[in-house]
């Protein structure tokens, strides 16, 4: 292992692997070190009985030729080494309540045309929150690759409405508007904080077209790691930092489990900003500040079920599936345990293109660290019988709420294993297992703002707490956080000639 770099990542999330990319690409010597055995955050995988399960990256969005995530996938090298199915373009996501169904469809037309058959007298309100969303979205240069005169990714208008508030005002149709919400989980909105530009980003994506990855999100990390090592940069897992070392002005150097002391002139962090300034005690890092990264409210974390399918027993859905039991689909994270799960989102695993049957499946519901609070500080696979017993009974609710929309499915599963905010804290080190980190709130939108900046000079943030979480928040976290050294207007200038 050298001794010194240019630049060290901590953390090779996706956030940390495209950062190194385009550093990398741009001449840096990088090197990027992680903690666990596997690269890559939330973009791992695992496999249970032969059958492989991804733990955090389901589905993208924006994927045709000339779309925004096609781009930028063409310009981390990305195209060439990830194999795509297409989800249902009539509905590629379903919104169930009670026994309605109501279909996301692909394409901005179409998408209108496709819910306006169930809500005729909105067609010309579905038309205005559509038109919203993509204005919200292309008012960003990360998006629309214009010139611009400020970092921000988006407007700060779209800032200060909530998701709730916007969509309560669009139409006088109630279910219409928590329908809208409905993908709400992929963002883990809160009732009168969440702002409406996450809303919108993570909306509008996939309106233009959605995908699942073919064998897995981890094929993204495998493909960032073989070129950056193509391109000199090094990786290191298995490899804990556990000591930011400062000077009296700037960082100097890292120092890992081991004892041993990583010398570079840049560093960046693709881990939770909490988690990093637990390993900074230098004055420059003021107290206000570390108060206040520290008192941010996180995103709520989840109960996820693995589910392995007997063979040719279950037919491969080609849609994600959000249900709610009730018709309002907000305060599904706050519950209790009678109530619990108010809603789920259900996923197939994709294996192949034209997939016939399902082979494994992700079951999902929210759920709060304050119920496994009684197990913090223990490991993976060392929690106890009464953790098991707990993780029995959270699965048995959640198996008997799939049951009920799809009837017999329990009867097709050979086995499945579960997670809950503890594994998600462990593996990712995110705090309290958050599902999306820190929660954006409109009540108090700079206090819940973190820029990729910090009191350091030479000390940088990445990933999905820097402006938006999700594949593409990410991936444009990384631009913006690059951007600082190498210059933002030179890589949204590289970016405007990549299809």
């Amino acid at each position: 292992m050298e001794n010194k770099y240019e630049v060290v990542i901590i953390g090779s999330g996706l956030g940390g692997l495209s950062t190194a990319y385009i550093l990398a690409k741009h001449g840096y010597k990088v090197a990027v070190f992680e903690k666990n055995t596997q690269f890559g955050g939330c973009l791992q995988s695992f496999v249970r009985q032969g059958v492989k399960f991804e733990t955090g990256m389901h589905y993208i969005g924006s994927m045709k030729e000339g779309q925004i995530l096609h781009r930028y996938f063409n310009y981390l090298s990305l195209l060439n080494d990830i194999e795509l199915s297409p989800l249902d373009p009539t509905g590629y996501d379903i919104i169930s309540f009670r026994d309605d169904l109501y279909h996301f469809a692909n394409g901005h037309c179409n998408f209108i045309d496709t819910l306006s058959k169930k809500f005729p007298q909105n067609r010309k309100d579905i038309e205005n929150y559509v038109n919203t969303l993509h204005k919200i979205t292309y008012n960003s240069p990360y998006y629309s690759f214009k010139d611009f005169d400020n970092i921000n990714l988006i407007d700060p208008e779209h800032v200060k409405i909530s998701v709730n508030n916007y969509l309560d005002g669009i139409s006088n149709n109630e279910t219409l508007n928590n329908i809208l919400a409905g993908n709400s989980p992929l963002y883990a909105g809160v009732k009168n904080k969440t702002p409406l530009y996450i809303h919108a980003l993570i909306s509008d994506f996939y309106i233009n077209s959605a995908y699942r990855i073919v064998n897995s999100s981890d094929t993204i990390a495998k493909s960032l790691i073989i070129s950056l090592k193509k391109m000199g940069a090094d990786l290191y897992n298995n490899a804990t930092v556990n000591k930011i070392i400062c000077d009296d002005e700037k960082a100097v150097a890292i120092r890992l489990n081991n004892g041993e002391l990583i010398d570079s002139k840049y560093i960046i962090s693709d881990i939770h900003p909490e988690t990093l300034l637990d390993m900074i005690d230098s004055h420059l890092i003021r107290k206000a500040y570390r108060q206040r990264i520290c008192n941010m409210q996180q995103t709520v974390s989840t109960f996820t079920v693995y589910i392995k399918f007997k063979d040719n027993t279950v037919p491969y859905l080609n849609s994600n599936f959000f249900k709610y039991r009730s018709r309002n689909v907000w305060d599904c994270e706050t519950y209790s345990d009678n109530i619990w799960p108010k809603n789920y989102l259900y996923m197939h695993q994709c294996y192949e293109k034209n997939q016939k049957w399902a082979k494994g499946a992700i079951l999902f519901a929210f759920m709060k660290y304050s119920d496994v609070l009684r197990w913090q500080g223990t490991t993976v696979g060392r929690r106890g019988t009464e953790y098991e017993t707990f993780k029995t009974i959270k699965a048995d609710k959640l198996l008997a709420a799939l049951e009920e929309d799809f009837p017999g499915i329990r009867n097709n599963i050979e086995n499945y294993w579960t997670s809950t905010p503890l594994t998600y804290q462990d593996y990712t080190a995110t705090k309290e297992g958050s599902t999306y980190g820190v929660l954006r709130d409109v009540t108090s939108p700079m206090q819940t703002f973190i820029s990729q900046r910090t009191k350091i000079p030479n000390l940088f943030l990445t990933g999905q707490n820097t402006n938006s979480h999700g594949i593409l928040g990410v991936i444009i976290s990384a631009i913006i956080t690059a951007g600082e050294l190498v210059g933002r207007n030179t890589l949204i200038n590289e970016l405007k000639n990549i299809y």
